[in-house]
């Protein structure tokens, strides 16, 4: 899976300005009031609640914006595996015990960890249950992000239908569809409306990810109608590179290039195989001629001709 980001405006945020003597109160320009934080007053200092709010959503995006992309598909994972740990009723878990179950070495997960604050206990692990809270928060699982599918074909059918999207936070609240068959008919408990209907069917029913499913050629416009309709991210299984404004995500699935990965680490771990068997020598000769390749063995060296 590919993450692609939207157009950026090349425009850098403007400097931070230090407090001067004549700054009231020694306060910045950035709200600091004598050298200390919104989200850790001076003493004497009155913080409203709505202040403490703010602050703890800043906190939370400077630590989001910080860790590593590949980090955060690994959260995912470990998220998944906590789950079933917390279904079978464990309480904590050692690290190489979760990076096992997840598929990873164990210093790369207490790494991964660390991004959201979480050490764990020497001689005891983490609470699953916390761990859990911890990582829904940093993926934004803390309240639930409604989806549309576009394009009700056999990919879209089995979306629409997939039990498993609903619990973890992404109930599929909209279909949409080109074809007058589809229109009005439920799939999955929920109608299929018109492509013309994106824009105002997404905004009435805040719908905040999009996934398309459609043939490439109808994808950009697609795109374009769930931007309108207020959709902030979106998941793209057409083989095509969206254009889409900057605040706007855009993941890509080419299940094409996933299996060409594949066979890459497949053609990999063939290479050494072949090493240890004696290798391959291959024999070319003129325009028309057949190759002929020479198989080493232990004792025995054999010539097979290779049509």
């Amino acid at each position: 899976m590919v993450a692609q980001r939207g157009r950026r405006n090349g425009s850098a945020p403007a400097p931070r300005r230090a407090p001067e003597a004549g700054d009231a109160g020694g306060a910045s320009a950035t709200g600091e009031a004598g050298g200390a934080s919104a989200a850790h007053p001076a003493k004497g200092t009155e913080v409203t609640g709505a202040t403490t709010v703010a602050a703890e959503n800043t906190q939370a995006a400077n630590s989001t914006r910080a860790i590593p992309e590949a980090a955060v598909a690994r959260l995912a994972v470990y998220l998944r595996v906590l789950s079933a740990m917390a279904e079978q009723a464990a309480t904590t878990v050692s690290s190489e015990e979760l990076s096992a179950a997840a598929g990873v070495n164990s210093a790369k997960l207490r790494k991964d960890l660390s991004y959201i604050g979480s050490y764990g206990t020497r001689g005891v692990g983490y609470e699953v249950q916390v761990l859990i809270g911890q990582i829904e928060r940093t993926l934004g699982l803390t309240r639930q992000h409604k989806v549309a599918v576009v394009g009700i074909g056999n990919l879209g059918h089995a979306l629409a239908n997939y039990g498993g999207f609903p619990g973890r936070g992404f109930p599929v609240d909209a279909l949409f569809d080109i074809d007058p068959d589809l229109i009005g008919v439920p799939v999955g408990g929920v109608p299929v409306s018109h492509l013309d209907d994106i824009p105002s069917v997404c905004a009435e029913r805040g719908i905040s990810i999009g996934v398309i499913a459609t043939p490439p050629t109808a994808a950009q416009s697609v795109c374009d109608r769930l931007v309108e309709g207020g959709v902030q991210c979106i998941l793209n299984f057409a083989p095509v590179v969206l254009q889409v404004p900057e605040q706007v995500e855009v993941r890509k699935v080419d299940l094409a290039v996933e299996l060409q990965i594949l066979s890459f680490h497949v053609a990999r771990r063939a290479a050494p195989e072949a090493e240890q068997s004696g290798g391959a020598v291959e024999a070319g000769g003129t325009d028309g001629a057949k190759g002929v390749k020479a198989m080493k063995g232990a004792e025995d060296v054999k010539d097979m001709v290779v049509s």
